[in-house]
């Protein structure tokens, strides 16, 4: 599916990674930097038309989002199944290394976790199909270029999902504020997936009772909780710091 994409990072990164996805650019006519200079270079080494047209035209084409002066249109990157998250972790040479986001809705927070989740070497990142946030173009451009390296799985029943990578002994982590262990005193490593919460609601209760245990952030300042992304990259970067240690 072709769309707007938007955002000097989102597109340099579509351009560096599947230049084939894009098939025009537009740019603001009063935009000359370095940044926009390499996007316009890699749009003319791939053969991409671009158009220079003002800003009033780029933000009636992107009215949802900041363009920073580029507007690229372009396919979406893919959304896997969970068939394809199946033959995904058969290839695993390596113990899985999964956040599983359950039921966000923001794409603002769905492009940060993914975010946060290429830094930390996640493998993929699974969330349910219905009611919850897609790879929107907000997404994407928040995402600054991961949503283009991090798989990104959909599956029909969330539930069923999390039984099938029990069954495959990956252990399931979830995170709940009411937890009596903390975050920090749970071994993180070996075959892994972090299980989020929504905004401001938390995982549902069949998330909840499918988690092998449930852990929480020590919190000693006066704020209750955090927002979900920055939560995800707390303890994705905690898992990553035990997974490091524990591989020297």
């Amino acid at each position: 599916m072709n769309d707007y994409l938007f955002g000097l990072h989102a597109i340099q990164a579509v351009l560096e990674k599947t230049p084939k996805a894009v098939s025009a650019l537009w740019v603001d006519t009063k935009r000359h930097d370095k940044r926009l200079t390499q996007i316009l270079e890699l749009a003319d080494r791939n053969g991409i038309s671009v158009h220079p047209v003002g800003k009033s035209e780029l933000e009636a084409m992107v009215p949802e989002g900041r363009h920073q002066g580029v507007v690229a249109k372009a396919e979406m990157p893919g959304v896997l199944t969970e068939t394809d998250l199946d033959s995904l972790l058969d290839r695993q040479s390596t113990p899985p290394f999964l956040l599983i986001l359950d039921g966000v809705t923001d794409p603002h927070n769905l492009g940060a976790c993914l975010r946060s989740a290429d830094a930390a070497g996640v493998m993929a990142v699974i969330a349910p199909k219905d009611r919850a946030a897609s790879l929107t173009p907000v997404a994407i451009k928040v995402s600054s270029g991961a949503a283009q390296t991090v798989p990104f799985v959909q599956v029909t029943n969330l539930a069923r999902c999390l039984r099938g990578l029990k069954e495959r002994g990956i252990w399931l982590v979830g995170l709940d504020g009411y937890a009596e262990e903390s975050l920090f005193d749970r071994d993180l490593g070996g075959p892994l997936a972090i299980v989020m919460g929504a905004e401001g609601q938390g995982l549902r209760r069949l998330s909840r009772e499918h988690c092998d245990f449930l852990v929480k952030i020590p919190m000693v300042g006066s704020v209750e909780s955090l927002n979900v992304s920055v939560a995800t990259g707390i303890c994705l970067f905690e898992a990553l710091r035990q997974r490091i240690n524990q591989s020297s």
